[in-house]
């Protein structure tokens, strides 16, 4: 009991320490690209891997900018990760896909990379790849941001709270903030199902 209620207590201290300017700021950058036939490309390792795949639908289907995420490709990835190196996986992917100045490149981590340390290496080049083209950099990140917060042009870090639950908040949060994000009356383009069922009763009524 007392673990949960821990950690719920932590939930609630990082939504109050969140900086919203940064999130306004990154919403501007998505509608700066949509606006101007821009795409988004979305990169995550493991549990932000699966966060990647679920907000590139959203993304497309609710905002209506064309997105994608690489680890959708798992032929791809794992080709790639064979006959390359795994440190190169996102750049090359995105060379290939023609990334361009008018792109945004998100990235969902939690730590944000470090090529020192060799954390998430793949992240570090697929950034500074982004940044030679001129590509516009978001993230949704952990800790104190990692290279990702020292390359971003606008990036929402998630405070710290308990180290020991690290992980956990940062893949949740990465949740709880597209969400935020496609919901936004900026970007959203399309009512969501169960809402505009919503709403449908309440005329009927």
């Amino acid at each position: 009991m007392q673990f949960i209620k821990q950690y719920l207590k932590e939930t609630q201290q990082i939504i109050d320490q969140l900086d919203i300017h940064q999130i306004e700021r990154f919403i501007d950058f998505v509608v700066h690209a949509r606006d101007h036939h821009g795409r988004l490309f979305i990169l995550g390792v493991g549990g932000s891997a699966a966060n990647a795949s679920h907000a590139v639908n959203d993304f497309r289907k609710i905002v209506g900018i064309e997105a994608y995420a690489p680890t959708d490709n798992v032929s791809e990835l794992t080709a790639r990760t064979n006959d390359e190196g795994w440190a190169t996986v996102f750049s090359e992917w995105l060379m290939t896909s023609r990334l361009k100045a008018k792109d945004l490149l998100l990235i969902f981590s939690v730590g944000g990379g470090n090529l020192e340390k060799n954390v998430s290496p793949n992240l570090v080049k697929a950034l500074q790849y982004a940044k030679d083209i001129g590509s516009k950099i978001l993230g949704i990140v952990g800790r104190d941001g990692g290279f990702t917060a020292k390359m971003a042009d606008a990036c929402i870090l998630i405070p710290t709270i308990n180290p020991e639950n690290l992980t956990p908040h940062s893949e949740a949060f990465q949740a709880v903030l597209w969400h935020l994000i496609v919901s936004h009356p900026k970007l959203k383009n399309q009512p969501t199902k169960w809402e505009s069922l919503q709403l449908n009763v309440k005329e009927n009524a």
